[in-house]
């Protein structure tokens, strides 16, 4: 069955992370699309909202630039878009419909097989009670290569320190070389 991803970015997204909460602003409670955010909307989400927003953003933003720095493609997005700083592409790029990533408030579709799907969180992962096997690699990553699926630490400095950002980004390349 095929799930309509409901969230932010763009139609032809490969990257997904799934989060719990939307921003409570705006329409964003209610959105049941996937909605490519404009210019400026990104700003007008962190500057009213709490600062987790921000940090959601941010993080998202600098694992995109060690993706970016880890798989050497034609398609680099930092390279394609001449963007050498994640507050650049955060800024200019990130979520919007023209881009390859997504932020998603809806269950992983693991039928759609040229995303990778990463689960932001160890209790939201287990909300979906998705029945496949995951490996569990360490306390914070879970992968499984056959759905491109991975359970990584919330976007948040803490949990998804700089090292963990590295980390995800060495395990999407796991999963890509499979």
């Amino acid at each position: 069955m095929t799930i309509a991803p409901i969230g932010f970015g763009g139609k032809g997204f490969n990257i997904a992370i799934y989060i719990a909460n939307r921003p409570p602003i705006d329409s964003y409670p209610q959105l049941n699309t996937l909605h490519g955010l404009a210019a400026g909307e990104l700003a007008h989400i962190t500057a009213n909202c709490s600062n987790h927003w921000r940090k959601v953003f941010n993080v998202y933003a600098k694992f995109l630039l060690a993706l970016d720095n880890t798989i050497e493609t034609d398609c680099a997005l930092f390279m394609r878009r001449e963007i050498t700083r994640w507050q650049d592409y955060r800024d200019k790029n990130l979520l919007q419909s023209h881009s390859r990533e997504a932020l998603l408030f809806s269950p992983p579709d693991l039928a759609n097989t040229n995303a990778i799907h990463i689960i932001a969180g160890k209790t939201y992962a287990n909300d979906f009670n998705l029945n496949i096997e995951l490996t569990w690699l360490d306390n914070y990553f879970a992968i499984n290569k056959q759905y491109n699926l991975i359970v990584s630490p919330y976007l948040d400095y803490r949990q998804l320190s700089n090292a963990r950002i590295e980390q995800l980004a060495n395990l999407v390349k796991l999963c890509l070389s499979r």
